[in-house]
């Protein structure tokens, strides 16, 4: 596939648009590479975008139970192994014959039950899989059943599996992109929705429930955050991030960040907009986080690490003496299956890896710059969607930029 645009989001037998056994197959393949680099014999996995990577489920997700509803074993070869949230296992059984095993369980979540999970389901598929006495990575699991498997599986090395995942999934294959670009598409059409409800009198509530009947409408699973953003005036500085019961009022800067995914990718895509007409000093701000957010984005090519772009970011804030102003978070990251994964541009904490950007690596850039006690807000950010490329940065994401406040 080496299409550049959305084509639309439906099957049709016109054209050819993605080969999902294609798909799956370049997956596999890249985990099991990954896998053997690492040194392991299997991957167990619990993180959903892990789940979803290697086996495509699309589950009903409960909130606060993330890791704990399904999981899927990577083994050397054939297919993976699904053990899928006894409310969705029924329907996988029928709808995903790619994969031969599925395993209904339950929310691992009470000891009994995590138990069960680990000394009658799991240990049956380690004993036929001749794993029983392997080295398994493991991503994501709860203290209990890290002693469960521990306990019940002495002879297993566990050790960390997530890494090899991160690996994996750090380029994009080329289906991976289609994905992605009408991801990005749907994404943008949220984000219209959500400018188009602005005016004075609105809540910034009102405001999220156009962008996300927007994004049902338009066949999207969910937003990129489980909390739609929408912060108006002095809600953005510093960011309140997620929409409230706050009345937009004229002079107030609103920024939107809800996104969307479609097919298992993610598209970030956010905007600053005015209500109404800026003041000088919000002006002042806007064009700073712009040249920042475009000089970041410029930076972006295949050898240049994550700290050039982030240097490149903060030097042009630093022309508008705004470099101390930013939000004490990351400026960029990586995306894909996860709606936030490595690696990370401009972390502020200590630890994170300085990593060279490789054509068909994809970030949502956002840096944002706030600045308090201004009327009607001071808190500007844009998130864009990036691939890099062997000829550099490719912004994926079209909206425009809100011209009242690039003037002047």
């Amino acid at each position: 596939m080496t299409r550049s645009w959305a084509a639309g989001p439906f099957a049709v037998d016109y054209e050819q648009r993605v080969d999902f056994s294609a798909l799956r197959a370049g997956r596999l393949a890249r985990a099991r590479a990954q896998m053997r680099g690492h040194g392991l014999d299997a991957l167990l996995v619990w993180k959903d975008e892990n789940v979803r990577y290697l086996t495509s489920l699309r589950p009903q997700l409960i909130a606060g139970k993330s890791g704990l509803l399904s999981g899927a074993l990577l083994l050397p070869e054939g297919d993976p192994i699904l053990f899928a949230s006894g409310g969705d296992a029924d329907r996988a059984q029928r709808a995903m014959p790619w994969l031969a095993e599925i395993h209904a369980i339950p929310i691992l979540e009470e000891r009994g039950l995590v138990d069960h999970f680990v000394r009658v389901i799991l240990a049956d598929v380690l004993r036929r899989q001749r794993l029983d006495a392997a080295c398994i990575g493991i991503d994501l699991a709860s203290q209990t059943l890290h002693d469960a498997l521990r306990e019940r599986h002495p002879r297993v090395q566990w050790t960390d599996g997530d890494a090899a995942m991160q690996a994996a999934r750090l380029t994009k294959l080329p289906e991976e992109v289609v994905l992605v670009e009408e991801a990005v598409a749907i994404a943008e059409a949220v984000t219209q929705a959500a400018l188009d409800a602005l005016r004075p009198g609105v809540r910034e509530l009102d405001v999220a429930a156009e962008a996300m009947r927007t994004l049902y409408h338009l066949g999207g699973e969910y937003a990129h955050v489980t909390t739609p953003f929408v912060a108006s005036g002095e809600r953005m500085a510093p960011p309140t991030r997620l929409a409230t019961d706050k009345v937009i009022r004229h002079g107030d800067l609103v920024f939107i960040d809800i996104g969307a995914m479609w097919n298992g990718y993610f598209a970030d895509v956010g905007r600053t907009a005015i209500c109404g007409e800026p003041s000088a000093e919000q002006r002042r701000i806007f064009r700073a986080a712009h040249e920042a957010h475009h000089s970041g984005i410029e930076a972006m090519r295949p050898g240049a690490t994550t700290a050039d772009v982030a240097r490149a970011i903060r030097r042009a804030a630093e022309a508008h003496a705004l470099a101390g102003r930013f939000l004490t978070l990351f400026m960029g990251h990586g995306i894909g299956v996860g709606a936030n994964e490595p690696p990370y541009v401009g972390e502020p904490f200590p630890g994170a890896a300085e990593v060279a950007l490789q054509p068909g690596m994809l970030f949502a850039m956002e840096p944002l710059i706030w600045v308090p006690d201004v009327p009607g807000g001071g808190g500007v950010r844009f998130e864009d969607m990036v691939l890099i490329t062997e000829q550099g940065p490719r912004r994926l994401s079209r909206l425009p930029y809100d011209r009242a406040l690039l003037a002047g």
